[in-house]
């Protein structure tokens, strides 16, 4: 009998060593002359478990987790069944049972690559319902779903489509923004490398809302296993009819390419993103004229982040009230929060808005990984402001954490425990800011710099530093050009806020 195994083929699953357990499985099979079958398939988003080893049974798939080379002997001599590895039905682990999968439906299901998996689970409903509507149409169905900005902004998607829509130009563009650059997020990643035939039905279906014929996707060069299955994907896109002249038949035409970005976290914002796809420097451009009118090549185009485009099927095929029902306030539909940091249980959890932070970081992701007690909790990047636990009762939502100074971003969390520095972190957040900017705006180029240097006069005792250092603050975050020295102030102004006995420390050391 033929035996079929799971293995993800996921950038976090290889680092674990998923390759090397592939080989052994296969040799392991050869040597004993047992038939199987290995499907490399996305990840389930569990990277503490990861590499993960699936099987295939009547009652669904078990899993092994946290499998090595040398485990596979004795998973052969046990059939795959009880063993010190294994972990049960992989649907009824709690961290997966409890989620709310939309965009993510097929992640870590099916083969990335296998358009015939795809469409088995529900892949191109939504197109083939988008194409037999008018742009007008599919506009409204986005626009009343309440989508908003997944990459951090939350502007709502269906007003930035219907601007494109409107605006009039001999061509238009569907860009996809797939610099992921901030620290503990890889949602996008997951999806390019494990469903990205979703991501490609977005796209063509945002082309065919607004009157795009052309899309791009912007992939970061440190996702080498990303810009392989896309590109892989493309090909047999065009092959099966997804893109080209005539969609599916529809005579809609939608092609799209990927271009491979050169390490620069600037080039996350939109309007550096478009100077780099467009063989310039990575800089920020000034704002208007909105990209939307103005933007690649001058033309009008649709800028949104993989997240955003993806869960566009979904939405198509299910229906906007489906997708509203979801969430809560203005943050409607699921939203994939990535946990990361010193904690148990790190890995991508989607989930309906509404959840509190606590919630998340306690009963999802377990605690801290080292059992000590949570110290602050940094939501939305490196520019994201840090939470202390008497914020724990925030519920995941946009407004509600802008109510509290902070900003979700693009749902990355990473945790710390009791021993952290949070003056230090301050500090990193002001020389992150100094490296990567793109120099275009003084408030950003200069007052990074003079932030690093103000920090250190506080840890070195100078009292009188602390009152230059939120002023400069204000003056970042209201001057400057893009959200990089905009939101550096968030982290910085979070941990003299919530955490002001670490810079008093400071001053009783240099004491």
């Amino acid at each position: 009998m033929s035996l079929r195994v799971y293995i993800s083929r996921d950038a976090a699953a290889k680092a674990c060593g998923a390759e090397e357990l592939v080989a052994a499985v296969r040799a392991e099979a050869a040597k004993r002359g047992q038939d199987v079958t290995i499907i490399r398939n996305g990840s389930r988003g569990m990277v503490w478990l990861e590499p993960l080893l699936e099987v295939a049974t009547p009652g669904g798939r078990t899993g092994f987790g946290m499998v090595g080379a040398d485990d596979v002997p004795s998973l052969f001599d046990a059939n795959f069944g009880d063993h010190p590895k294994a972990v049960g039905l992989v649907e009824e682990i709690p961290f997966f049972k409890t989620q709310t999968r939309l965009t993510f439906a097929r992640c870590g299901r099916t083969d990335p690559l296998s358009m015939a998996d795809y469409e088995a689970e529900g892949g191109l409903n939504g197109l083939r319902k988008a194409l037999a509507m008018t742009g007008a149409e599919i506009l409204k169905e986005v626009t009343d779903s309440g989508l908003r900005g997944r990459g951090g902004a939350g502007f709502p998607t269906g007003i930035k489509w219907k601007t494109v829509h409107e605006a009039q130009a001999d061509q238009k563009y569907i860009v996809c923004n797939a610099d992921e650059g901030d620290s503990a997020t890889f949602a996008d990643r997951m999806i390019m490398e494990g469903d990205p035939f979703v991501l490609i039905e977005g796209m063509a279906i945002a082309g065919v809302a607004v009157g795009a014929t052309k899309g791009y996707v912007y992939i970061r060069s440190e996702y080498p296993d990303a810009i392989e299955v896309m590109g892989e994907a493309l090909t047999i896109a065009r092959a099966k009819g997804l893109l080209g002249s005539s969609l599916l038949g529809s005579g809609r035409t939608f092609d799209m390419e990927i271009r491979v970005g050169a390490g620069a976290y600037v080039c996350g914002e939109e309007t550096s993103l478009l100077n780099s796809l467009e063989g310039k420097r990575g800089i920020v451009r000034a704002k208007p004229p909105l990209p939307a009118l103005q933007g690649f090549m001058g033309k009008p185009t649709v800028v949104n982040n993989v997240i955003s485009l993806a869960t566009i099927p979904v939405i198509m095929d299910k229906g906007a009230g489906f997708y509203r029902d979801f969430g809560l306030g203005r943050s409607r539909g699921t939203i994939p929060i990535q946990i990361a940091g010193n904690v148990k249980f790190g890995g991508l959890y989607e989930t309906a808005f509404g959840l509190t932070l606590g919630q998340i970081v306690n009963e999802i992701g377990g605690g801290t990984f080292s059992g000590r007690p949570v110290k602050a909790v940094q939501v939305g990047g490196p520019l994201g402001a840090y939470f202390p636990p008497a914020l724990f009762d925030t519920p995941f939502g946009y407004e509600e954490f802008a109510g509290k100074d902070g900003l979700i971003g693009h749902a990355g969390i990473t945790v710390f425990d009791e021993r952290t520095d949070m003056l230090k972190m301050a500090r990193f957040a002001m020389e992150f800011c100094a490296i990567e900017s793109c120099g275009k705006c003084t408030p950003c180029r200069i007052g990074a710099v003079r932030g690093v240097e103000t920090v250190d006069r506080i840890a070195a005792g100078d009292p009188s530093a602390m009152p230059i250092l939120r002023d400069l603050c204000h003056t970042m975050k209201l001057g400057s050009l893009c959200a990089l020295g905009g939101f550096t102030p968030y982290p910085v102004m979070s941990a003299l806020t919530h955490f002001p006995d670490d810079f008093a420390r400071s001053k009783e050391a240099a004491e």
